[in-house]
């Protein structure tokens, strides 16, 4: 009965051990959760260029009219526009800096399985190579919020300088307006371009993923 009992409590831990989600398990639903976040900015950032590019075009229609009513709701809905991108960058920006955080965590966790494993085994080569990996999503990611923040300043400027030629209607204003409305065109084209990279880099994680998982499954 006793040797019964204790059979039964080893294959119920077992059992537990082996349901307990592993760090590549919880890498890979962190991963797909990243996919998803990343697809649904890129919608919004496409959508934000296309909303620029028609405010454009209607300010260039205004203008050749000299339709001032319309030139001063264009200011007021570009303005809006600028400040809910705003917020949208700042909470992207979040969002980046956690994954910073996250990737750090992963290269240091890399780093103790290494020492861990014995020099020159297999799995001391598997723990090589998903230290490089992770090494290179760090920097990916780094060098993301970097972009982020400098958008961010950037776009904030711009606000300002919108701010201060608001209700002004001269020539010469409305010739930097028009300036101002391009540059954020172009900032949105560019954080549509750096969207396509970073879906790139989340499928290639979520496939290292699979592979790791294939490597602790060989493993056992």
């Amino acid at each position: 009965m006793i040797r019964m009992t204790v059979l039964t409590a080893i294959l119920l831990t077992s059992a537990v051990v082996q349901a307990q989600p592993g760090p590549n398990s919880r890498e890979r639903v962190e991963d797909r959760r990243e996919l998803h976040q990343d697809r649904h900015e890129a919608r919004d950032d496409i959508r934000d260029l296309r909303a620029l590019e028609g405010l454009l075009a209607e300010f260039d229609a205004a203008r050749a009219r000299h339709d001032r009513r319309t030139l001063a709701r264009i200011d007021e809905r570009l303005r809006r526009q600028i400040r809910a991108e705003l917020a949208e960058g700042r909470r992207e920006l979040r969002d980046d800096r956690r994954e910073v955080a996250r990737d750090r965590q992963e290269v240091r966790s890399d780093r103790r399985e290494l020492r861990h494993d014995e020099h020159g085994s297999h799995a001391a080569a598997d723990d090589r190579r998903d230290l490089r990996d992770d090494k290179r999503d760090l920097r990916d990611d780094q060098r993301d919020a970097a972009q982020e923040r400098a958008a961010l300043e950037r776009t904030h400027q711009l606000l300002r300088e919108l701010d201060a030629l608001h209700g002004r209607f001269r020539p010469q204003s409305l010739e930097r307006k028009r300036a101002l409305i391009g540059e954020l065109i172009h900032l949105a084209r560019r954080e549509v371009r750096q969207d396509k990279q970073e879906l790139r880099e989340d499928r290639h994680e979520l496939r290292e993923d699979r592979r790791e998982t294939r490597e602790d499954r060989r493993q056992r």
